[in-house]
């Protein structure tokens, strides 16, 4: 059996899940989580195959949650499955850990093919995403600002783009107001933005946050 974590902060979206995937004979629904604090309580209890991830979701979102739990446990496999658009997320989030990366708008045969696939230690990879990354290749280094953040300063900008003060972003991921000051630094410079208006104009028109 696979063991599957359904983790998405909308009820109905994880009782059509689990309805649905509990339609397959090789599935089992382990635990659910609202948000990504809760998931990583699910991943330390352990008796976990995969984990079937939303990325905005409050008090915790994805881009912790699944650095934390690459950090907890990293042969864990995490599949995004998002209202982003794949351009948006897709490739980052692979870069950063994630197995796989799925639109809500999918096919639900598609989730099935990708707990499975990912569930056999490889990534799931849509032809939009393979495209996506072959563009990347073949262009060198010709990516946007945001991809070039590394995980860390990923995290603290979309926190600062949806208004978190620098405060209050150090005591949710426990570190010195000072670190998360240098963190906002390094991430103006590598995407050339002068305030934390800009940070949130990117992020939204670049459909990042919503």
């Amino acid at each position: 059996m696979i063991r599957i974590a359904i983790v998405d902060d909308h009820p109905m979206v994880r009782a059509g899940l689990r309805q649905f995937l509990a339609e397959q004979a090789d599935f089992q629904i382990a635990g659910e989580a609202a948000n990504g604090r809760d998931a990583l309580d699910l991943v330390r209890r352990g008796e976990l195959d995969v984990v079937l991830m939303d990325i905005a979701m409050p008090d915790h979102g994805g881009v912790d949650a699944l650095a934390a739990i690459q950090a907890r446990a990293p042969e864990l496999p995490v599949l995004i499955l998002s209202g982003f658009p794949e351009a948006h997320y897709a490739t980052t989030l692979l870069r950063q850990g994630a197995s796989g990366y799925l639109n809500k708008d999918c096919d639900p045969e598609d989730i099935v093919k990708a707990i499975r696939t990912v569930c056999r230690g490889r990534k799931y990879i849509t032809a939009s995403v393979a495209e996506q990354l072959a563009e990347g290749l073949g262009r060198g280094d010709d990516r946007p600002p945001h991809e070039h953040l590394s995980e860390r300063e990923l995290q603290v900008f979309l926190r600062l783009a949806a208004g978190e003060t620098i405060g209050h972003l150090a005591e949710r991921l426990s570190l010195s107001v000072k670190t998360v000051s240098t963190y906002r630094s390094r991430v103006m410079e590598k995407m050339q933005l002068a305030s934390n208006s800009d940070l949130t104009y990117y992020a939204l028109k670049n459909g990042l946050i919503q």
